[in-house]
């Protein structure tokens, strides 16, 4: 007998029928290929761009590379396969040695910075076991400016080790001296616990029928992120999502509406399904047929749902706030409800 979801699990899934009209709107090799070749013989690399738009490119990164143009991205969000043994969707990635992990990085990570525009900025996700990895490859090609700690809060507990609870992000530019970075886009939106008052007026904190709250600037510490799972709408099976409300923040603070965003590892799309939320373009390329149809389902809802969870009014929501941002959501916009679940 075929398993039946519970009522409250919103995790996506694909039907039969709607399988072939989504590989409909895929880019493949092949297509980019044929783009490539009319570049080379007539095409600009504008136009070429135009064409690779706010597509989902299926395929190999390392054949993909060769085949986009230079210099066409505002910003690169890069999830790549850690040094770990993972089965994405059949195909297994395996845990390698440190110097093996830093050649599998050799092997794109340079093509793809080639990719960014000398204003951009470029942020990659790594764990533990090769943060310091990330951190030589891109110290070879970009400037260093900062890393991201984020509480990544799922997940068994270890026996005989420490369970693992945190994910770097490296954040780094080509031009340290010219670079986008708005910090007025990212604030956050935090309880006040003990209220201070100046002549009988809040300090620094605002009242109001849902509580007290100050607007505080972001730090490189992220304790206010929920892993997706079975109750949100954007959760899907593969195993290593990440949240929307993780990349908004690296969308908002490192890019303009209107801007590129490039993922060359998009999995199940989150980098271009943010991206297309918050007004912005996107290029993803992913390996699996399967996640590329899951990027495209999520896009072609994001049309209508704009709803980034734990992000409403311009700010984000500290945890354990969702009460208070659903009631904000709903004054703002009655047809676009947050996910029933707490920040």
């Amino acid at each position: 007998m075929k398993k039946e979801k519970a009522p409250q699990n919103r995790t996506l899934t694909l039907t039969e029928e709607e399988i072939p009209l989504l590989k409909k709107q895929l880019l493949t090799l092949g297509e980019l290929k044929n783009c490539s070749d009319r570049f080379h013989d007539s095409l600009t690399s504008v136009e070429i761009t135009q064409k690779i738009l706010d597509k989902t490119i299926n395929g190999d990164i390392l054949q993909a590379l060769p085949l986009l143009p230079d210099e066409f991205a505002d910003l690169i969000i890069i999830d790549p396969p850690y040094n770990l043994t993972r089965n994405f969707g059949g195909r297994i990635f395996n845990e390698r040695s440190e110097e093996a992990y830093d050649e599998y990085l050799s092997t794109w990570f340079p093509e793809v910075c080639k990719k960014l525009k000398p204003q951009g900025s470029l942020y990659i996700c790594g764990d533990w076991k090769c943060t310091s990895s990330l951190q030589r490859a891109v110290q070879k090609e970009l400037t260093v400016m900062n890393r991201i700690t984020w509480q990544r809060e799922k997940g068994r507990g270890a026996s005989s080790n420490w369970k693992n609870s945190m994910e770097d992000i490296w954040f780094a530019v080509k031009n340290p001296k010219n670079y986008y970075f708005d910090v007025e886009a990212v604030k956050q939106k935090r309880r006040v616990i003990a209220p201070y008052k100046e002549n009988g007026k809040p300090k620094d904190w605002e009242e109001s029928e849902n509580g007290n709250f100050r607007l505080t600037y972001p730090g490189n510490f992220w304790d206010d992120i929920s892993i997706p799972f079975w109750s949100m709408s954007e959760n899907t099976e593969h195993p290593t999502q990440k949240s929307e409300k993780l990349y908004a923040k690296l969308i908002l603070a490192s890019s303009k509406k209107g801007d590129i965003v490039f993922d060359p590892f998009l999995g199940s799309g989150t980098a271009s399904v943010v991206a297309k939320k918050l007004g912005r373009h996107f290029v993803g390329v992913e390996l699996s047929e399967e996640y590329c149809l899951f990027a495209q389902k999520r896009l072609n809802k994001a049309e209508t749902d704009k709803t980034i969870q734990g992000y409403s009014d311009g700010v984000f929501w500290e945890r354990n706030t969702g009460a208070m941002q659903k009631k904000s959501e709903k004054a703002a916009s009655p047809s676009n409800l947050p996910d029933e679940r707490q920040n």
